[in-house]
């Protein structure tokens, strides 16, 4: 039992890892890009596609691969699908423009697929009452967005932009190594999952609830994801912020929101994953308000003169929001796959796989719909109105299907009861 407390333990830090690594890959493009937008002189709805590439792989292929981890040894997966993008990273100081680095995106977002098969993995060695701590100990991985964040600038300033893939590319082949070494192999699930067909995975999918749980993490992740795509350029436009001030504001943010993660987990084992969804998401909610409001001058015209009333965002302010934000979408993020493991403990590589997937689109969508909705409306605040109105739609999808599930559970003690005679 020692043993295999060791060996658990062990998996999880190796699969942490790893995870780390693969997303600051997938998110390189979030200062690569900043570079980008001055030199290829690319308009905001440029920037957001951009961004979108490798997020828009690694989310699509999220489904695939969630199934292929049911049947397959995650150990395995993760060890190769870090081997696939080691090229790429090296190719990436020869690309000039535009559509070569989207295209190159899309190669480097197959880094993004770590997570579905680091969730599979980690699940198999956790009982149940621990499944929300490890699972928000593996998002923490998160994190790995902060490596991008501290290690590009210090790339840049001393070897410059063009070593910024194969440094990468090195540090990727080493974690690859490494894990494969040492990362224990999972083997008492393996006898009983190859018995389960494709049809018993895909069963599950019938299920709305499985959609609106992906909806949930459209917003905790996809737009954690896109923030943290967006946050920089958005520092430095909005605020004239230096690349150095914005990065560092953005890792805040980052870091903050993905450490939390493993709280929020432990939040979810011992309070309920849908208090602590329902918490975060009122808590975003709140803070989308007055962030999404723009620098505004009105003039009160007075008795005996106007009176001009000026309302604006700060800088200090604008960082304590951000930073409330991203702890309760780490929270989020951890409830939500502990909702998952609550409903479909069989089939955490299949429709965790599903619901990773619907989560990185908004990743992908976002940044896009960011991009456009400045350039229509003109003002920075307009990517907040957005995100207001994603979060207002999952809000009520939630409220709708709890009220739903309340009359199905009171319905049901009823029957039981004999309160009610059906016939």
């Amino acid at each position: 039992m020692e043993i295999q407390q060791k060996h658990s333990y062990r998996a999880l830090t190796l699969a942490t890892l790893a995870f780390a690594a693969c997303f600051s890959v997938w998110t390189l493009y979030s200062i690569i890009g900043i570079e980008l937008k001055s030199s290829l002189q690319l308009t905001n709805t440029d920037f957001g596609l951009l961004l979108a590439a490798p997020i828009f792989t690694g989310a699509i292929f999220r489904v695939p691969i969630g199934f292929l981890a049911e049947k397959f040894s995650c150990r395995n997966l993760l060890f190769w699908q870090m081997l696939i993008i080691v090229p790429p990273l090296f190719y990436l100081p020869y690309v000039e423009t535009f559509t070569e680095y989207i295209f190159l995106g899309f190669i480097l977002g197959l880094s993004g697929v770590s997570f579905t098969i680091g969730i599979r993995y980690v699940t198999d060695w956790f009982d149940t009452k621990k499944q929300g701590f490890a699972l928000g100990v593996f998002g923490a991985g998160n994190a790995g967005a902060a490596i991008t964040l501290v290690l590009v600038p210090f790339i840049v300033k001393y070897y410059g932009w063009d070593s910024i893939g194969p440094i990468y590319g090195v540090g990727m082949l080493a974690m690859a190594i490494i894990f494969r070494l040492f990362a224990p192999e999972v083997s008492k699930y393996y006898q009983e999952k190859n018995n389960h067909d494709l049809a018993f995975h895909l069963a599950p999918l019938k299920d709305l609830q499985v959609w609106r749980f992906g909806l949930y993490y459209y917003f905790v992740f996809g737009s954690f994801l896109a923030l943290l795509l967006w946050l920089p350029q958005y520092y430095m436009e909005a605020y004239k912020l230096s690349l150095t001030q914005a990065l560092a504001l953005t890792l805040l943010f980052v870091t903050s929101s993905s450490m939390v993660r493993a709280v929020g987990g432990w939040f979810a084992d011992k309070f309920g994953a849908q208090a602590v969804n329902w918490s975060a998401f009122w808590i975003c909610m709140v803070c989308l308000f007055f962030l999404s409001y723009p620098p505004t001058t009105m003039i009160i015209h007075g008795v005996n003169k106007d009176v001009e009333v000026s309302f604006e965002v700060n800088v200090w302010l604008f960082t304590f929001l951000i930073f409330v934000i991203g702890l309760a979408q780490g929270m989020g993020r951890a409830s939500v796959y502990k909702i998952i493991y609550d409903y479909y403990p069989n089939h955490m590589g299949s429709i965790g796989g599903v619901v990773a997937a619907v989560g990185a689109l908004g990743g992908c969508t976002l940044p896009i719909m960011f991009g456009l909705a400045v350039d229509m409306i003109g003002v920075y605040s307009a990517c907040f109105m957005l995100l207001y109105g994603v979060l207002a739609l999952c809000m009520m999808a939630m409220y709708l299907a709890l009220q739903a599930e309340r009359q199905q559970n009171s319905l049901k003690e009823a029957i039981e009861n004999n309160f009610l005679d059906l016939d």
